[in-house]
């Protein structure tokens, strides 16, 4: 099983992972809140301001303080480090 960090030595599971967006659209916000009302939200944020927004195969919404593309680019390479700040940078 694959794990791909969220943030903050946090791990979620690759394969689990059905949608993956930022958190600054109303739809996402609406998601977000009905998740948080129904007990199905999982912050990992650490108090810092929500960047991305992951939902799993389990009706999961879990909020990261990582950028979205930084987790796609994690889930592409397979990488759960801090290796693809390399390739941002190219």
């Amino acid at each position: 099983m694959k794990f791909i960090n969220v943030g903050f030595g946090n791990m979620v599971a690759a394969d689990r992972v059905v949608a993956l967006a930022a958190s600054d659209s109303a739809p996402i916000k609406r998601l977000i809140q009905d998740s948080k009302d129904a007990g199905r939200v999982i912050d990992v944020t650490c108090g810092r301001r929500t960047r991305a927004v992951i939902v799993t195969d389990s009706d999961l919404v879990i909020l990261s303080a990582i950028q979205a593309e930084t987790i796609a680019n994690r889930l592409e390479n397979g990488s759960d480090d801090g290796d693809d700040e390399e390739d941002e940078v190219k």
